[in-house]
């Protein structure tokens, strides 16, 4: 089942559970990418296939006489007929553009069938988005997202400030079990609902979730969110979750409780593997309408060569 990995601390495995210190360390490995909207040419945010990056916004400057090479479009056409002479808008860009990153750590996503939990995929990739929006010099914060919380951490520009992310969410992964039980089904959309609060126009907002929980009151929200700013969807998915195999008892553990399912069951198995296509397609018809990023991570390897080949980058 699992494959061989480095171990960071005596009894703690980074396929199962991620400490403060995996999620720093990302810092240096992730600096070659970027979120801005000048893209690789093979990037997933480039291309016909994906909405264009707003980028930060632009601040009204000053109105000035026009001046051989300025674009006409900026053109004031208004005070232009008024004075009888050319005048344009001049416009700087916004010093940063806020970002803030949403992320899975409940216990759906504490499962995996080859190398990594989802939720471990989850908590890097935020971290990776973390460290390079930061370096970029854009405000970064998030909502850790858990079975009976979230965490609330308003985006700002500082080094400190994304280190306390980053324990809140090892915490928050370091708290999931076998032993643990979902307690609040409607999680999913309170996180949406709260991240609406906050980024209320031309944020950067990233959701690292295997979108366990969507219904019928997702998508409004969603489509709230992506109104005013520009929303990523990574997509966190074990292969086994539309890859079930067929006529096996699978034992399912964590180290130290265990579970067994049977799929020798025709309808069970049909039931198991519809569940997931029917969800997986109800996220891409999401990303297809509103024309967003939809950007799919395995727990088959590490989160950061994923993103580095979704960002053009390898």
């Amino acid at each position: 089942m699992m494959q061989k990995a480095a171990i960071t601390e005596p009894g703690h495995d980074p396929r199962i559970h991620v400490d403060l210190h995996q999620l720093v360390a990302l810092r240096r490995r992730a600096s070659r990418l970027t979120f801005l909207p000048r893209q690789p040419a093979n990037s997933v945010l480039n291309g016909r296939h994906a909405s264009k990056l707003r980028g930060r916004g632009l601040n009204f400057e000053e109105l000035r006489a026009y001046l051989p090479g300025d674009d006409i479009r900026t053109l004031d056409w208004k005070v232009t007929a008024r004075t009888g002479t050319p005048h344009v808008r001049v416009y700087t860009e916004e010093r940063d553009r806020p970002t803030l990153l949403l992320v899975d750590q409940r216990i759906s996503m504490f499962f995996g069938s080859r190398v990594y939990m989802k939720s471990v995929i989850a908590a890097e990739a935020a971290a990776i988005a973390a460290h390079l929006v930061l370096a970029q010099g854009d405000r970064v914060g998030g909502l850790v997202f858990s079975d009976d919380a979230i965490a609330e951490h308003r985006p700002v520009r500082s080094p400190m400030a994304v280190r306390r992310m980053l324990a809140s969410i090892a915490d928050a992964n370091g708290r999931l079990s076998a032993r643990r039980q979902a307690m609040r089904p409607d999680l999913f959309n309170r996180m949406l609902r709260s991240a609406a609060r906050i980024a209320k126009t031309n944020y950067l907002v990233l959701i690292f979730s295997d979108f366990d929980g969507v219904d019928a009151a997702s998508e409004p929200l969603i489509r709230r969110l992506a109104k005013h700013n520009d929303l990523l969807l990574f997509n966190i998915a074990d292969p086994m979750a539309t890859q079930m195999p067929k006529n096996a008892r699978l034992a399912i553990s964590d180290g130290a409780l265990q579970a067994e399912i049977d799929t020798s069951s025709a309808e069970t198995h049909r039931q198991i593997e519809a569940f997931a296509q029917d969800r997986l397609a109800l996220i891409r018809g999401w990303a297809q309408k509103y024309q967003l990023p939809f950007l799919p991570l395995s727990t088959q390897s590490p989160a950061l060569d994923q993103i580095s080949h979704l960002l053009g980058a390898s």
